[in-house]
């Protein structure tokens, strides 16, 4: 019974059809769920530290339940957001239960799309890596697919990464920094990749120009089969979820640094260059990667069977406190600058 406790990672796929299906305050019901009652819940249940043992990593590693909860993500998603592109097309909102419900899909599409996207993208399968793809096309993120395993997983807690926020930078200066720089970072990693393969840049390999195609194609087919307010929707939607995944790429790795060696080389990856998590709901509802630090450590490792490590540094609080304290950037620096290595501080520069 233990496996299926990511299970429970369906909460926000059910609070926000709570949302959909309602009028008034509880279009709001995804938001208060994420960011009240997980919370709350966080509090009371506590942190979870203890990792697998060997025996129980062998069993869960190739155990296929945790591949099919996360299958089961692609048809929840694009249902729910079917039902809502329908609402929005037919019903006479106000403009306080548009904003909840922007809010609650766009909530959804960040944990129940993006991460879930994220997982997969890191699998080998052409089948995983093309689900992938499909959860990121709601968000409008597709790019973030080639600068995510090609660009942040090697660069990460180094200048040249767009997706690690610089000490004392606020979260609404990294939206900026981040959305920008990852984007021009994937074209370029594109041509990298179409070079080396001897590929022209209007090859058929050319993803990041099929990324385009496909994401305007959704677009299209949004307005063309719903409305002109269900394609405004679409379009708020997918930027209030990659706006959410930037904000978890900001508590991730805020403040924290790889150095260079003498080599001129930065030193490897380690478990110091991701802050942690161990509060259990969180860890659940969002596949473990709030055990961010191993999953640097090595990408292709399933979420189910990520470690703790003591000598990573470890949020405070649990991630959707922490994103709330993060919208506020003097108690986000007063609760987290305290917590960054001082040798880390020393060789920052906004």
């Amino acid at each position: 019974m233990k496996d299926l406790k990511y299970l429970a990672a369906y909460t926000i796929p059910l609070a926000t059809a709570l949302s959909i299906g309602s009028r008034g305050w509880l279009t709001f019901s995804a938001v208060l769920f994420a960011f009240i009652v997980i919370p709350v819940i966080e509090v009371i249940v506590g942190k979870d530290s203890i990792n697998l043992s060997k025996n129980e990593v062998q069993k869960k590693k190739g155990n296929r339940i945790f591949d099919i909860m996360l299958y089961l993500n692609l048809p929840i998603v694009f249902s729910l957001l079917y039902w809502s592109f329908t609402n929005i097309s037919n019903i006479d909102y106000s403009l306080f239960e548009l904003i909840g419900l922007s809010y609650s899909v766009g909530i959804l599409l960040a944990t129940n799309a993006i991460n879930v996207a994220h997982e997969l993208g890191h699998r080998t399968t052409l089948f995983e890596r093309t689900l992938s793809k499909t959860l990121y096309m709601p968000c409008l993120y597709m790019h973030f697919y080639i600068e995510h395993n090609y660009g942040h997983h090697l660069k990460v807690a180094t200048p040249e990464d767009g997706a690690t926020a610089k000490y004392n930078q606020t979260v609404y200066s990294f939206w900026v920094s981040s959305v920008t720089k990852q984007y021009f970072d994937a074209w370029k990693k594109q041509k990298e990749l179409l070079s080396n393969s001897g590929s022209s840049f209007y090859s058929f390999k050319n993803d990041m120009i099929w990324y385009l195609i496909i994401q305007s194609a959704y677009l299209a087919g949004v307005y063309a089969v719903f409305s002109y307010k269900a394609l405004v929707f679409a379009v708020f939607i997918g930027v209030i979820s990659f706006l959410f995944l930037e904000t978890i790429n900001y508590i991730e790795h805020y403040g924290l640094r790889r150095f260079k060696a003498s080599s001129g080389r930065y030193e490897r990856v380690q478990e110091i260059h991701s802050w942690n998590s161990n509060h259990s709901i969180g860890r659940i509802v969002l596949y473990e990667l709030t055990r961010h630090s191993d999953h640097h450590y090595k990408a292709s490792k399933k979420y189910q069977i990520l470690d703790c490590f003591e000598k990573s540094p470890e949020l405070p609080f649990g991630y959707p406190s922490s994103i709330i304290l993060s919208l506020f950037p003097p108690l986000w620096f007063r609760a987290i600058n305290p917590l960054v290595p001082e040798k880390m501080k020393s060789k920052q520069k906004l």
